[in-house]
């Protein structure tokens, strides 16, 4: 086993409707990712790179084929130890924001850590250093509906860094923000990579993302076309 791997994937296969007609989302993907990695998932739609960040995460099951994340197999956890270990050691930052709307930014924020069972001193605290850290010191207050789009998924993003996570999982980050805040939020997010080896996962069709990748890995058809590291 890699022990400097935060991801690693062995014969990831996914079918749906295997009783109608089947769909092969996923055949035999193979993948280590190592910690701070800034990896760009791409591929055409139907490529499977949705289905291969959710196994990732634990959101869905393959059909063959095992997930192991800092050396715990997820196939392996019942459901409440899987919800625990995603609070855990997953981030996640999604193309439609998925903040709590009658929550302010910094009460988005400390959710995670409250759920956590962190005292409310620390995750009040640890909330406004995170809100400070990606730029919206001057918001904490405000609710999702006073925010851009941008600054919404900043506060996804100090959300998802809450947890203290082993890897951050962004789907699609920047399909809902124009080219300025795309780039604010992709500098942001070099940054927290480079600054504190926070190892970064997107799936996106975004040039703009791959780009900046700094390892792009690319599906087509559910299997692992090209894999560059720059």
């Amino acid at each position: 086993m890699n022990i400097m791997a935060v991801i690693q994937t062995h014969g990831l296969t996914k079918v749906y409707n295997q009783d109608q007609v089947p769909v092969h989302a996923l055949r035999g993907v193979d993948l280590t990712i190592e910690k701070g990695e800034f990896t760009a998932i791409v591929g055409p739609s139907g490529s499977g790179k949705t289905t291969l960040l959710n196994i990732i995460s634990g959101l869905d099951e393959p059909t063959e084929g095992k997930t192991i994340i800092r050396g715990t197999e997820l196939n392996s956890l019942s459901d409440k130890e899987l919800i625990d270990f995603r609070l855990n050691h997953i981030g996640f930052v999604f193309q439609s924001y998925n903040l709590i709307p009658v929550l302010t930014a910094v009460e988005n924020v400390s959710f995670i850590m409250q759920m956590q069972g962190r005292s409310a001193e620390e995750y009040h605290k640890k909330s406004i250093e995170l809100l400070k850290e990606v730029g919206l010191e001057d918001k904490i207050d405000k609710r999702p509906s006073e925010l851009s789009g941008g600054q919404q998924q900043r506060v996804a993003v100090a959300r998802a860094l809450a947890s203290k996570p082993d890897f951050v999982l962004a789907d699609e980050p920047t399909a809902n923000l124009d080219s300025v805040s795309t780039n604010e939020l992709l500098d942001m997010m070099l940054e927290l990579n480079e600054r504190e080896e926070m190892t970064f996962v997107f799936s996106t069709h975004d040039q703009r993302v791959i780009d900046r990748a700094r390892r792009v890995v690319t599906l087509v058809d559910g299997k692992i076309d090209s894999d560059e590291k720059r």
